[in-house]
């Protein structure tokens, strides 16, 4: 659990961060689905044409390196309503780099990422890093990991994931990566439409 749904205090590291968006009172019961690390031609589109199937929104938080590799994927992600955030230029954690530094890559991508969101990977900053860059972004983070990216985990455990920790506000996480293939293909679908049958509304930042 300590992976799948961070705890309270590890949350007090990030001040200012959003970890959980619960609705207004009297308002519908909602969630935010996230992708992280992409866009990649291998599983980009495949992820925004289920998206399309079910006729969901969702939010890409995008490697700077990746939407250089591929601008016409970064493009698709916003002609078809999806929001995008900033992942860093090459997928870098904070805590192995010197602030100055981090802030420097966080600010390479955003020459790529037109966003006012960003995510950090793996989700490890230095505070310094959080007080940072939450003066220029968003910073949203999760409540729920599906570990999709996992080999050691199935389709049917990334799906189990998220009925086990999806509750009313939750931030959810897969990948449009390479990493993620093999049990993001039967685990997408299955947890959309479970969402949905749960009366969750699917909304962005």
């Amino acid at each position: 659990m300590l992976i799948e749904q961070p705890p309270r205090i590890y949350r007090w590291f990030f001040p200012g961060a959003f970890w959980r968006i619960p609705p207004a009172k009297g308002q519908k019961k909602c969630i935010y689905l996230t992708f992280d690390d992409g866009p990649i031609p291998e599983m980009t589109p495949w992820i925004l044409d289920t998206l399309d199937r079910y006729g969901v929104k969702a939010t890409f938080f995008c490697v700077g390196e990746n939407v250089s590799r591929s601008p016409d994927l970064y493009r698709m992600l916003q002609e078809r309503g999806h929001r995008t955030g900033n992942h860093t230029f090459n997928h870098v954690q904070g805590i192995r780099f010197r602030s100055k530094n981090y802030i420097r890559n966080v600010a390479k991508a955003s020459g790529y990422i037109e966003s006012d969101l960003f995510r950090p990977p793996h989700g490890h900053m230095r505070i310094p890093q959080v007080l940072r860059l939450r003066k220029l972004f968003r910073i949203v983070m999760w409540d729920v990991v599906t570990r999709d990216y996992s080999p050691h985990m199935t389709a049917k455990g990334v799906f189990n994931n998220v009925k086990r920790y999806t509750r009313n506000g939750s931030i959810i996480v897969f990948h449009d990566s390479l990493k993620a293939a093999g049990r993001i293909e039967d685990a997408l679908p299955k947890s959309i439409e479970w969402l949905i049958k749960e009366g969750y509304e699917f909304k962005l930042f």
